[in-house]
């Protein structure tokens, strides 16, 4: 199969652990939460982890046009997801999410649907992954993973979940049905 994917490594890439691929058995789909793409790259090289130098992002990108950029090789560990960075892969897709109230108790839907070209782009990264990793063989969404409630920007006495993303209108049975990926939730670490 053939996938255009535009290589655009963050500028710490290089600091960033390296693992055995081999390791890898877990994808975790994200939302960027965020209006475009250039908005999420620069966040992504927002240095997060002053010890080593690093931030947090996702391995792949896809924008709304389906556009798919790679900005951490496999063979790093991103921070994309608390306690399962080691063995997974994370994807972004753009979408708004909850931006630009994401902890308000007021603003915690997830309405912007993703586009066909995203979801085109998402399954055939999903299908190549699963062609390179051996051991590749779940996926979850990053709410999935991080359940942590928080209290709300706006009154500390309401609690809010930390992660919703990809959200309700994540297309779950189209990709499962394309990607030979099992769905986990409440993994435990």
């Amino acid at each position: 199969m053939s996938i255009e994917i535009i290589q655009n490594p963050l500028s710490y890439t290089q600091r960033l652990e390296e693992r055995d691929t081999h390791s890898i058995n877990l994808v975790v789909i994200h939302c960027t939460e965020l209006p475009d793409l250039g908005k999420a790259r620069q966040w992504g090289e927002k240095v997060m982890h002053p010890q080593t130098q690093t931030g947090n992002s996702g391995h792949f990108y896809i924008d709304r046009d389906g556009l798919l950029e790679q900005w951490v090789p496999v063979s790093r560990v991103a921070h994309h997801v608390r306690g399962f960075n080691a063995g997974s892969i994370g994807i972004e897709l753009v979408n708004r999410g909850r931006y630009p109230d994401w902890f308000n108790s007021g603003n915690q839907q997830m309405n912007e649907p993703y586009s066909d070209q995203q979801i085109l782009s998402l399954i055939q990264l999903l299908q190549y992954l699963v062609g390179s990793l051996p051991g590749l063989n779940r996926i979850a969404g990053h709410e999935d993973l991080d359940t942590q409630k928080m209290p709300s920007d706006d009154d500390p006495d309401i609690l809010i979940q930390r992660k919703l993303d990809p959200g309700p209108l994540f297309p779950w049975s189209t990709v499962l049905k394309n990607s030979q990926l099992k769905r986990v939730t409440n993994i435990i670490q």
